[in-house]
């Protein structure tokens, strides 16, 4: 697995003994105080700008796509203070600050790239993994997010935490600052861009995208994308084929060739001449969800438990044509729910933000288009309104501990006005045994004491959706990239791409009744008007219930020997019950079952020993003097 890991000196504690660095690593940054290192990284994904008489560096590494032009500016800019620009370049990377008092250190918006750090008798050691870190640290894994991750919802579940105890989480959007004799700290990154309206906004939006689109298809060589058929995998592969010569990728199966999504890929090829189109039939190439889970010791290992095992073999055969045609980068729509679109609880903002009829409108609408009462929806609306999050998530903890989802299951789903509530829980609380509940009821309770009361419910919403998007295709990359040798971007995920689409409040860039308004503002001229037009979504659940029932067998298996069972914390009964009644086609949770059996894979295969990751500076020595 790739990453990028440093140390930083503080001038607080002791340098005796044998420093260690990361296994392979090589050399990214030295000034004495601060060491940094990337392994699995090609030397072009390392880009260090400094002046001769300049106090300032800015190290960008990854998919840094600045031009030299650009990245000077951004030093510049940093030498005069105002570093927050070399945190905003084009692409989606780590960058590293360095000036006369500090090193800062930011990953990505959305959280594809994310810092971790942990405390060291020298002073500070971070990483844009954590498992590394843990494993340095030998540290645990930590039972509150994992078990908060498919058992709570609305709760930003890592917050500064993450999935290993002590290894602590830089959120997106915010920058490691460490200073010599400190203690390190957080800073908020702002956006470039301050608020705009829909109309002033989409040219933006527009820009941002074809620069994150263009650059990559000028730079790759080869490249390839998916065609779903749906609009943002679409508007990826059309901003792509202006630029050249690309391989599309539709995969289908027999339920989702039911639906019109192959019929809008198919017209999307037919019309750009430089397409070169590929289709995967799954059901033809006998591929379904939760294949290939029988024997761990050969599944991929990410940072964070990842949803991509449970599509492994569908993964693979979708990525084969893409491999076969020699492509070095292959594009996705991922991200474009997080960025075109809105949550529901940003109505709740809009009647802030005093736009109240526009908001009651709204709920008018989301209620008719979900077949449901309206005074209910306005009820828990108002009741949200009236509510700050740190107080919503008090009382979340209290219920955990004393409601009845121990002893009454709850319906699977989540109803239309739960929709509108600053956060809950899932039907799978009811697979906890007390244990369980209670590490979940401190880190909710944990949450409430740390949580902003100014916080909006839309906002927080729709952040925590994008970092969980962002977390999911980090660890998509990671596994193609090491299954197939072949990186996977998803340019609706580049900060600026985000920046520019969240300038727009998320109750100005959609409207009721209308489907992604705009993605078809922003991109009529670049993208075909049919798909703009598009108002059909394709659900996967036919498909997924398919895949559980015929792969029953081994998920079985796989919960019989949870390690959260045996750490008391998860009722293995319970959580069986659920997999079989999903495996009749009954009504189940399956993004919880979907998450607990990555969850449980994860704890499987985590590489927990000190030398799998790292090696003494003095056994590397020896080996590069052989």
């Amino acid at each position: 697995m790739r990453f990028i890991a440093g140390t930083f000196d503080t001038g607080r504690g002791s340098r005796a003994g044998n420093a260690w660095r990361p296994r392979g690593a090589q050399d990214a940054f030295d000034d004495g105080a601060a060491h940094i290192w990337t392994t699995g990284f090609e030397p072009g994904e390392v880009r260090r700008c400094s002046a001769p008489r300049g106090h300032t560096e800015v190290l960008a590494i990854g998919c840094c796509l600045a031009t030299s032009e650009e990245l000077s500016a951004a030093r510049a800019k940093a030498e005069r203070g105002n570093w927050a620009q070399a945190m905003r370049l084009p692409g989606s990377c780590l960058t590293v600050v360095r000036d006369r008092t500090a090193l800062r250190i930011a990953g990505d918006r959305a959280g594809t790239v994310t810092v971790y750090w942990t405390p060291t008798r020298e002073g500070v050691l971070w990483a844009t993994a954590a498992a590394p870190l843990a494993a340095y640290t030998h540290a645990e894994p930590n039972p509150g997010v994992l078990l908060a991750a498919f058992t709570l919802r609305g709760v930003d579940v890592p917050a500064a935490d993450s999935h290993f105890q002590t290894v602590h989480r830089i959120p997106p959007g915010h920058a490691l600052v460490l200073t010599p004799g400190q203690r390190p700290r957080t800073e908020e990154v702002p956006a470039l861009t301050s608020e705009q309206s829909f109309e002033d906004g989409t040219a933006a939006v527009c820009e941002s995208l074809t620069t994150a689109v263009g650059r990559r298809a000028a730079n790759a060589g080869r490249i390839s994308s998916d065609l779903s058929g749906g609009v943002d995998s679409g508007t990826i592969t059309s901003l792509a084929a202006a630029c050249g010569p690309l391989l599309a990728v539709t995969y289908t199966d027999a339920r989702m060739n039911e639906q019109d999504d192959m019929r809008y890929a198919e017209r999307i090829a037919h019309d750009h001449t430089q397409i070169t189109h590929a289709q995967i039939h799954g059901t033809r190439a006998k591929v379904q969800h939760f294949d290939g889970l029988e024997d761990t010791a050969v599944l991929p290992f990410t940072d964070t438990p990842s949803y991509t095992l449970g599509l492994l073999a569908i993964k693979a055969a979708q990525l084969a044509p893409a491999t076969a045609y020699g492509s070095r980068v292959h594009l996705t729509g991922r991200g474009g729910d997080d960025v075109l679109d809105a949550v529901p609880t940003m109505m709740i903002d809009q009647y802030r933000a005093e736009h109240r009829l526009d908001a009651l409108r709204r709920a008018a609408a989301f209620a008719r288009t979900r077949r449901a009462a309206l005074w209910p929806v306005l009820g828990q609306a108002a009741r949200t309104q009236r509510t700050t999050y740190p107080q919503a998530l008090a009382a979340l903890a209290d219920a955990i501990g004393t409601g009845p989802d121990h002893t009454t299951r709850r319906r699977p789903g989540t109803t239309v006005s739960e929709m509108l509530t600053w956060c809950g829980r899932s039907a799978a609380m009811s697979w906890l045994t007390h244990a369980g509940r209670t590490v979940v009821a401190d880190l909710a309770g944990a949450r409430a004491q740390t949580a902003r009361p100014d916080t909006t419910p839309g906002a927080l919403h729709e952040r925590i959706a994008l970092e969980l998007m962002g977390d999911g295709h980090a660890t998509f990359d990671q596994i193609s990239r090491q299954q197939w040798d072949l990186p996977v971007h998803a340019p609706l995920l580049d900060s600026l791409v985000v920046d520019a689409c969240h300038a727009i409040p998320g109750y100005a860039r959609t409207r009721p009744g209308d489907f992604k308004p705009l993605a078809r503002a922003a991109f009529t001229g670049h993208v075909p008007d049919y798909l703009l037009q598009r108002r059909t979504k394709t659900a996967f659940t036919g498909s997924l219930y398919a895949g559980l029932r015929a792969n029953a067998p081994a998920l079985r298996r796989i919960l019989h020997r949870s390690l959260l069972a045996q750490a008391g914390l998860l009722d293995g009964a319970k959580a069986l019950a659920s997999l079989d009644s999903a495996a009749r086609g009954e009504p189940a949770p399956l993004a919880a079952l979907h998450a607990l059996v990555v969850t449980e894979l994860w704890l499987d295969t985590l590489p927990t020993t000190r030398t799998a990751w790292w090696e003494t500076t003095t056994a590397h020595q020896k080996e590069a003097a052989r």
